[in-house]
């Protein structure tokens, strides 16, 4: 941790230090590219990455006006993202990595959390699925088909309960049309193939409208085979996904109203039960289906005092099974209905703010012979409100959040809790071109299904899990930023304390049930403590082309209270650079990532050994006019062909990341 400590800071110093000489650079860290408004033409019609709304955010703000940590990903630096899971594809953003089960699967963790505290959403309502229930257990939710992915690192509890404290990754696909495209008509589309699992993936997003009536329709499929690793192919890592949807909206000067239903359709296997066929073992598969219905609507100042009203209803039904061979054996299911409602009010006493109510009903099932979960109903109800002030220099957010939440689960005794939210933050331009911020946060979260009733064998991720009697988790956390907007030079860095009081956390315990490692469901206090860093350095502009270059890193240390030792998986520390080049019709960049040996590992847990991935991307853009813009690209990931192990995956020793793969494609936007 000491090293990459010192290698962020001096990474930060060197880019504060540069000459300005370019042009301001995106808040997200991306090299200084333009992206496509989500219903334009193309790149044609483009802004800044930083003067892009933050949709997970009330009050219609870019991520630079935000004082708590926020990341977007957009256009190009999206397109360039883009991986099979959704982890895959923020894990560019620092202090952002992944959980992963060869590729299908991979969830989010933001600094050195996941699963039941990382919120996983799309366009602001939960994706209700259950992969946080297990690491083997894929998200819903399809990057290629995203408009922009928002990323609240830290405690955004306040904003969407106790499932969100450790932090929120949005998903923004623009399902329920808000506006109509301009000029009546807009879309996109893409192919690829990718070498290292021959694998073929094809989208389509269709938006037309005027200023009464739009429509959206989207679709996206994928079909990998098992994928090469170092050495040879890694046995039963296939995936295939079909997505797709249809919007309508109603449109006026008075607001919108709108109506959506979505399909998402997966088939995947588990390498951590690729079969024996010596044995006599078949290998596990998982079979996954998910229907969205959303209702969502916005008035503009529809009374005296108040701004805007937003509202959105979501129902959702989801169900898995988890297949040995051709055998069906545990069945997982889901029906949801949540809701959500937000405020904005008019400036009050010079007080710019918005408070709103959340709920959420949702009925969980797991049914078969190894079913490790009982049958829950959760519900929940949550109030919150959210303000902030303008002093001069300084800003000032604050806000609160009251939770009521219920688990009750069949043939078990009922579980209620009350997690309340407290934050406050500060931003002061001490200068023109920088600015210090300091947060402030006090979370709580209610242990979730799996961590509370949990008692049997899931062949799926091959371990046999336990839960307990647990006790609501809190947080207090401390983080303060220093952020440089130069002409030449964007660059910020962040450390962090959170001291959480019954942490839960899944332990290994070094027996074995049923020819499975036993892990149970367990609860300490701990410590998270860590740093992030970025810059990015506008090298020179000129008739043959823009040259930029990035550099960042983070750190994350993670210790349970009298002795408990470290915190299982947690991620190891990183340090990275991208030199990007673009001009009229060309862009390519190449980067490296170093990630750093992780042996700060919890009882029974092995070391991951430390490894660096190569990437490159090239893309041409041969047609750009008034109606359409073509682009051919080749993207290269893990050139080196590196054994890559994350730390934060439960199934590091048994599925390796990919090795050397090369895609190529076209997409067009028109």
């Amino acid at each position: 941790m000491r090293r990459t400590l010192i290698a962020l800071a001096l990474a930060t110093s060197f880019g504060a230090t540069l000459p300005a000489a370019a042009d301001d650079l995106p808040q997200d860290g991306s090299p200084g590219r333009d992206t496509k408004a989500s219903q334009g033409k193309g790149r044609k019609q483009a802004e800044k990455l930083d003067a892009i709304v933050v949709n997970a955010v009330p009050l219609g703000q870019s991520a630079d006006q935000i004082v708590a940590p926020v990341a977007v990903l957009a256009g190009s630096a999206l397109d360039d993202a883009k991986g099979v899971s959704l982890g895959e594809t923020v894990s560019s953003i620092p202090g952002v990595q992944t959980s992963a089960l060869g590729t299908a699967v991979g969830r989010p963790v933001i600094r050195g959390l996941d699963g039941p505290r990382v919120a996983v959403l799309e366009n602001g309502l939960s994706s209700q699925d259950v992969s946080n229930v297990s690491q083997d257990h894929a998200v819903t939710l399809e990057p290629f088909l995203a408009d922009q992915i928002e990323v609240l690192k830290g405690p955004a509890t306040l904003l969407y309960g106790s499932g969100a404290i450790g932090g929120v990754v949005n998903v923004v696909d623009g399902r329920v049309p808000e506006k109509a495209p301009e000029n009546g008509f807009a879309g996109r589309a893409e192919v690829r193939h990718d070498s290292v699992s021959d694998g073929r993936t094809g989208l389509l997003r269709l938006d037309a409208g005027n200023d009464r009536f739009a429509i959206h329709v989207d679709g996206m499929h994928r079909d990998n085979d098992d994928y090469d690793i170092p050495g040879g192919t890694l046995a039963n890592s296939a995936v295939k996904t079909s997505s797709g949807s249809v919007g309508a909206s109603l449109l006026g000067t008075w607001g919108y109203l709108g109506l959506s239903v979505s399909r998402f359709l997966d088939l995947y296997g588990s390498p951590a039960e690729p079969g024996d066929p010596a044995e006599g073992e078949d290998p596990v598969h998982i079979k996954m289906a998910q229907t969205n219905y959303t209702l969502k609507g916005g008035l503009v100042k529809p009374f005296d005092g108040i701004d805007k009203i937003d509202f959105s209803l979501g129902h959702g039904a989801y169900q898995h099974v988890e297949f040995e061979g051709d055998t069906p054996g545990t069945t997982f299911s889901t029906d949801s209905n949540q809701g959500r409602l937000v405020i904005t009010h008019e400036p009050l006493v010079g007080w710019d703010g918005a408070f709103g109510v959340q709920t959420q009903h949702r009925q969980f099932s797991a049914v078969g012979e190894e079913t490790f979960v009982p049958a829950t109903v959760t519900n929940g109800v949550g109030v919150f409100v959210t303000e902030q002030r303008e002093f001069g220099p300084v800003k000032l957010e604050l806000g609160a959040r009251h939770d009521k939440q219920s688990v009750d689960p069949d043939n078990g005794l009922k579980r209620d809790f009350a997690p309340n939210s407290f934050s406050a933050g500060a931003a002061w331009r001490f200068a023109e071109q920088w600015h210090l911020s300091l947060n402030l946060d006090h979370a709580e979260r209610a242990p979730s299904e799996e961590e509370l009733f949990a008692n049997g064998p899931h062949a799926a991720s091959n371990t046999f899990e336990i839960g307990s009697d647990l006790e609501k988790e809190k947080s207090n956390q401390a983080e303060l930023g220093l952020h440089f907007h130069g002409d030449a030079v964007e660059g910020k860095v962040a450390v962090y304390y959170n001291k959480y009081r019954n942490f839960i956390y899944l332990a290994d315990t070094g027996e074995v049930e049923d020819d499975l490692p036993v892990r149970v469901w367990s609860q300490n206090d701990a410590t998270f403590r860590g740093a992030e860093a970025e810059a990015t350095f506008h090298l020179a502009k000129g008739t043959s082309g823009n040259w930029d270059l990035r550099v960042f890193g983070d750190t994350v240390r993670a210790t349970l209270s009298d002795g408990g030792g470290n915190v299982p998986r947690i991620p190891a520390g990183r340090i990275g650079s991208t030199l990007s080049w673009n001009a009229d019709s060309l862009r390519a960049s190449v980067g490296a990532v170093r990630y750093m040996k992780q042996d700060k590992v919890a009882a029974y847990e092995t070391d991951t050994a430390g490894y660096t991935l190569v990437n490159a991307h090239f893309a041409w853009t041969f047609v750009n006019d008034d109606r359409s813009q073509w682009e051919a690209f080749v993207d290269g990931n893990n050139l080196t062909n590196q054994t890559a192990r994350p730390a934060t995956s439960l199934f590091k020793d048994v599925a390796p990341l990919p090795g050397r793969n090369i895609s190529v494609g076209l997409r067009a936007y028109f």
